[in-house]
């Protein structure tokens, strides 16, 4: 566990309304969640496991209040979904100010072994998702005329190889590629469009779904000794989300202690 101090809200989104898929549960997602409510913001979260949204919006509803927490669940893969979670946070605040794209799929199979349909499903979720709601975000943010934000989740394997992760790695350094041809389109209409690279955030899913073995080496190799905590990622993704990083378009910023 870490022993990393947590770092109280500073009104950093005061105003600010914010749309964050895969945004349910223990992970990065629900990380950002919490921390922008911290910072201020009205939220709307989006989420293909509908029981877990739920149960997310009524945890984060009653200790911040309903009128800053609202959810619709949203497949990413689905363009009607992904409308309808864009449509229902600008009926519900009239205004959209920053998006955060999380929603990923991972998974670990060597690529001799790799089915077509493997590869498909992360591809689809992973960049196919981000490029759907970034395309959202933009239409409604250059309609609306006030600028805006959007902050992917790529990943350090979109840098660095690893074994197994072969539509992954290719999947997260799409979205670095997307983020930054994204990133010169938005400008013009004053929108920024940055993305955060994870190396190890430690939680409950990805305990599910990776070996331990796999978690001992990958920690092995972040200078710290220690995984991140999801809320760490959360932190670097409220700054560029902020006004911190007004100069900022176009980069990925690691988030990560890995040994170079």
């Amino acid at each position: 566990m870490s022993s990393v101090e947590y770092v109280p809200g500073h009104g950093l989104l005061a105003g600010r309304t914010a749309v964050i898929t895969a945004a349910a549960g223990a992970g990065i997602g629900g990380a950002t969640a919490r921390r922008f409510l911290e910072e201020g913001a009205r939220i709307v979260i989006g989420d293909a496991h509908t029981r877990r949204l739920k149960e997310t919006e009524t945890a984060l509803a009653g200790e911040f209040g309903a009128d800053h927490v609202s959810s619709l669940p949203c497949d990413v893969t689905d363009e009607e979904q992904v409308r309808a979670l864009f449509a229902h946070a600008e009926q519900l605040h009239g205004r959209l100010d920053v998006v955060v794209n999380n929603a990923g799929l991972g998974g670990t199979t060597d690529l001799v072994d790799m089915t077509d349909a493997q590869w498909s499903a992360v591809l689809d979720v992973t960049l196919g998702g981000t490029f759907r709601c970034t395309r959202a975000a933009l239409r409604s943010m250059k309609a609306a005329g006030r600028g805006g934000v959007v902050v992917n989740n790529a990943s350090v394997v979109g840098w660095r190889a690893q074994t197994g992760q072969s539509h992954y790695a290719a999947a997260k350094a799409g979205v670095m590629a997307l983020t930054r041809c994204a990133a010169l389109e938005a400008a013009a209409f004053g929108v920024r469009v940055n993305a955060v690279a994870p190396s190890l955030a430690m939680h409950p899913h990805l305990v599910k779904v990776t070996s331990a073995q796999l978690l001992e080496e990958l920690t092995a190799r972040e200078a710290f000794g220690r995984y991140a905590e999801p809320w760490e990622v959360a932190n670097v993704i409220v700054f560029l989300a902020s006004g911190y990083s007004s100069y900022m378009t176009g980069e990925t910023v690691s988030v990560s202690s890995q040994r170079a």
